[in-house]
This record gives structure tokens, C-alpha cells and sequence, in this order.
């Protein structure tokens, strides 16, 4: 794939083609709502949108090493261009940089620019950038406005959406965080061409969590136009960015602070970040809850509460989009039940587990003991 930066449409749609493949979301949270807008090209218009949307602001965009060098500083003079007040500070790229020290270097490096409780911050970036820069938003002066601006197919569809903000301690993900909704999210499909195969696997992840939990219509299209989504069609991909991000704006209206319903976005992510915690964080998010999924299929599949042919529709959507469902011999049993018991879903000392109750539909229970995680766990390494 290309390293270049891309702010159109990956030399798949004509110009005038453009502005009819943008889609727009909105989360209707009580005196919090936002637009979405999803589509290629959006970038390019950016500095327009941003004069429109808030004029007369400063803004200061928080970025990470690599999305400075690829993407940061073209943006930033698309927004100068504009007559944007614009500033740029960095962290270095990983996950490893999700810590709290880092987002005081960034709190410390917004003073130096004179930052306000009027500043707004443009979080450009991936899963770990928003994170950040939202925790970052949500306190800073007691909390300033922020917008997403996501960069990776992960961040687009999950993680930039519904107002989770959070850094990573070693005993866990995200166990220091606020939920702080963003103004708005700006989702350029066209600057996922730029983007190494791997980080695109990890967001179809979480897309095909959104078929297992809510839509099984979702989850067929997957199935059906699978080539068309691994080679970023602009309106498949345009598409499923759209219903993916639908169904998180329903969910989040209906339970902002992961009260409920919420629950029901964790599919797969508790083994999966039990996973990814025991890796040293070497296996990236959406391989280890590609691998949680899946483990968490075999239980639903024990209780009978999911066919077996589901459970290989998993498996083969999976393999077609190359994502891991094996968990490798190296994440020990007992790793990943210590990390369980510390996952931040444990209530009253109980673990909640997402379990499948078919095809677009999941139950949530209390009673998944370690004898049924490791079996699972242990039929994910078969």
C-alpha cells in the first residue's frame, strides 16, 4: 500500500463523485450531540468545515510521531491555507505511550502555547491518539472541547465515536479515563489508503463485532463483498464505516456511560485485551479481540447458545480478512485469568462476559468461571 498522504478518495472516485459518497452520522446524546461525517476528501475541505463549524478559534491538533511526518503537517497547511489558528505537538507512535506521563508532557506543552479554556483540540490520529487526546481535552483547565479526526479504519468505526478517553496502567487498558464526547468526528475514508494492511485488519475487527452483537444483515454484507472491502471500495467502505458507526451512536444515545446496553461493545474485548496485555502489547487490539471473539463463540457454542455454523461463519470471515483467530501457545492460561479478574467490566468481583445468543444478538452474564474461559482458550489454539 501507499505511504504517501492521501486526502482524496484512493484514486477511485472522479472528483464529482466525491461529495456524494460522504455520509452523515449523528449520536443524539442529550446536550451533547454530533455529527459524524464520513466519506473521502473530507480532510481537503477541513479548514473550510472548521471556519464554518467554529469560527475565530484556536486550535492545537495532538498527533502522534508517525501521523505528524505522514499526515500532520499537510493537514496543518490545509488549515493555515484556510486561515486556521493551528498548532501541532506530538508523542512518539504505540501503544507504550498511552501513559499518564505523556499526557502531562502534552498538558505542559499546551501551556507553552498559551492553550485556554477556548482552545480546541484536533485529535488526529488512530485509537491510541484519541484516547489520549480526549483525556487530554477532558481535563486540561477542567476540560476544553475537542474534535476526532480519525486516521485508521480501528478509530473510524470504534474507538472515535461514544466518548471513552483513556490512558493504559500495567495492570490493565484503560483503567485511568473519562468519558468526554467529542464536538464532532471528521472520518476521511480516503486516508485509509495509507495505511499498512495490518491496521486495516484491526479495524474489520471491530466491524465484525458490530454483525455478532447487532446486525447479522452487517455481517453478511461482509461476507458477500469481502473483496470489495478488503481493496477500500469507497462506498462499500463508506458503508460500513456509516453502519458501524450507527450502531455505536444507538448504543452510546442509549447508555453513555456503559451502565447497560453499552456492555454489548465489549464482545470479545475481555479475553481480547487479557490477550493483548500478556503480548506486552505486541499483538495489536483488533488481532487480540479477533481472538477474544472467537474464544468467546466457543463458550456461547458450549451453553448452546450459538450454532456451530455460526461459529465457523466467525471463523472463515476471520481467515478471509486474515485475522488471527488462534491465540499463541505463549499467552499462558493463568495470564490471562489474572488479567480478566483485573479488567475494568468486573462488577461486585464478578466478570461480565458478552456471550452470542445468535447471529446480531448477545446476552450478557455473570457466570462464565476460569474452567470455561480456558477451554475456550484452549479450543482457540487448536
Amino acid at each position: 500500500m501507499s505511504t504517501e498522504p492521501s486526502f482524496g478518495a484512493c484514486g477511485k472516485c472522479a472528483p464529482d463523485e466525491i461529495s456524494h459518497v460522504w455520509e452523515r452520522v449523528n449520536v443524539p446524546i442529550e446536550d451533547k450531540s454530533y455529527d459524524i461525517l464520513i466519506g473521502p476528501g473530507i480532510l481537503s475541505e477541513l479548514g473550510n468545515m472548521l471556519d464554518q463549524f467554529m469560527p475565530g478559534k484556536n486550535f492545537i491538533m495532538v498527533t502522534d510521531s508517525t501521523v505528524e511526518d505522514y499526515l500532520g503537517v499537510d493537514l496543518m497547511n490545509i488549515l493555515e491555507a484556510a486561515g486556521i489558528k493551528v498548532s501541532m505537538i506530538s508523542f512518539p507512535a504505540g501503544e507504550e505511550s498511552k501513559r499518564m506521563d505523556v499526557v502531562v508532557d502534552l498538558a505542559r506543552k499546551m501551556v507553552k502555547l498559551g492553550a485556554d479554556r477556548s482552545t480546541v483540540i484536533l485529535a488526529l490520529g488512530g485509537g491510541v491518539t484519541g484516547d489520549m487526546a480526549g483525556f487530554l481535552a477532558s481535563i486540561y483547565m477542567r476540560g476544553i472541547p475537542f474534535i476526532q479526526i480519525p486516521t485508521t479504519l480501528l478509530a473510524q468505526v470504534d474507538s472515535s465515536v461514544g466518548g471513552k478517553t483513556g490512558v493504559d496502567l500495567p495492570e490493565g487498558k484503560n483503567l485511568l479515563g473519562t468519558f468526554a464526547q467529542p464536538l464532532r468526528v471528521f472520518a476521511d475514508i480516503g486516508v485509509l489508503c495509507t495505511l499498512p494492511a495490518s491496521e486495516l485488519r484491526n479495524g474489520l475487527a471491530e466491524v465484525i463485532k458490530y454483525g455478532m452483537i447487532w446486525s447479522s444483515e452487517l455481517f453478511d454484507m461482509l461476507e458477500a463483498k469481502w473483496w470489495d472491502v478488503v481493496n477500500l471500495e469507497p462506498h462499500v467502505t463508506a458503508d460500513i464505516v456509516k453502519q458501524s458507526c450507527e450502531i455505536k451512536a444507538h448504543v452510546v444515545a442509549e447508555d453513555e456511560r456503559e451502565g447497560g446496553l453499552r456492555r454489548i461493545l465489549n464482545f470479545g474485548h475481555t479475553i481480547g485485551h487479557a490477550v493483548e496485555a500478556s503480548s506486552d502489547y505486541r499483538i495489536p487490539h483488533g488481532e487480540a479481540v479477533a481472538m477474544g471473539m472467537m474464544a468467546v463463540a466457543r463458550i456461547s457454542e458450549a451453553r448452546d447458545m450459538i450454532s456451530s455454523e455460526d461459529v465457523e461463519r466467525l471463523a472463515a470471515l476471520l481467515d478471509r480478512f486474515s485475522l488471527p483467530r488462534i491465540i499463541p501457545e505463549y499467552i499462558d492460561d493463568d495470564s490471562i485469568i489474572n488479567l480478566i479478574q483485573h479488567d475494568k467490566k468486573v462488577r461486585d468481583g464478578r466478570v461480565h462476559f458478552v456471550l452470542c445468543r445468535g447471529m446480531g444478538h448477545t446476552e450478557i452474564v455473570d457466570d462464565v468461571n476460569s474452567e470455561e474461559i480456558i477451554r475456550a482458550v484452549t479450543a482457540c489454539r487448536e
